[in-house]
């Protein structure tokens, strides 16, 4: 009789601090999308919808059962210190506003829209030390698989400057229109009952977890 490997718990594996951070996030409180108070910091962060979009029923309908809890994300994003992506980073990441500013840039890019309500939002945040920022992200969006990052592309999209629209309108934009900025780019080729259909089609065929946690909890 063969025995099973047994592969001892190592805290300090990549995977499992980047759980843990991932866990910190999931377990923040949840705030309304349309009224955060200003804050400081740079970290991740998740947006949630719980609204009457009916493509995004089956994320939004597990949302509904608890505004103040949600599990799916719709969206799950970072934001660096300034300089980060030039290899300089801020002495001390906690005197900027980035994280603060991220979602407000996205909260006005839901009431710019015709099609989505500001009040269908809340979100979660974590203010983290600029190293674990990406792996804490990169862990959300391999657990939950969010929509707005792996199959609707754009929302996280900032106006790209005159004389650089000849890229298509995101797909965001084509189903959720009112960017002044995304009208400006060329029209896409697929219409937005197709790309509705597909975000039918891609729900249908994803696994959602039941829990919105990562340490010591079942999906």
């Amino acid at each position: 009789m063969t025995t099973a490997e047994i592969i001892p718990f190592n805290p300090l594996d990549k995977k499992n601090l980047g759980a843990s951070v991932a866990e910190a996030l999931v377990s923040q409180p949840a705030h309304s999308l349309g009224g955060i108070k200003p804050f400081m910091g740079t970290g991740i962060y998740a947006i949630y919808y719980h609204g009457d979009f009916e493509a995004y029923s089956p994320i939004s309908e597990p949302n509904k059962a608890d505004r103040k809890d949600p599990i799916i994300p719709i969206y799950v994003g970072k934001a660096v210190p300034q300089g980060a992506r030039k290899g300089k980073v801020m002495a001390d990441p906690t005197r900027s506003k980035a994280l603060f500013n991220r979602l407000i840039e996205h909260a006005e890019s839901v009431t710019a829209t015709k099609t989505l309500s500001i009040e269908d939002f809340s979100c979660r945040y974590l203010v983290v030390d600029e190293i674990w920022i990406p792996l804490g992200e990169s862990l959300m969006i391999a657990k939950f698989s969010p929509l707005w990052n792996l199959f609707v592309e754009g929302f996280g999209n900032h106006d790209p400057g005159k004389g650089r629209y000849e890229g298509l309108r995101p797909r965001w934009d084509l189903i959720h229109p009112g960017r002044a900025w995304a009208e400006k780019c060329k029209v896409r080729p697929e219409t937005d009952a197709e790309v509705l259909r597909d975000i039918r089609t891609y729900l249908a065929s994803t696994v959602l977890p039941q829990s919105a946690h990562f340490l010591g909890r079942s999906d």
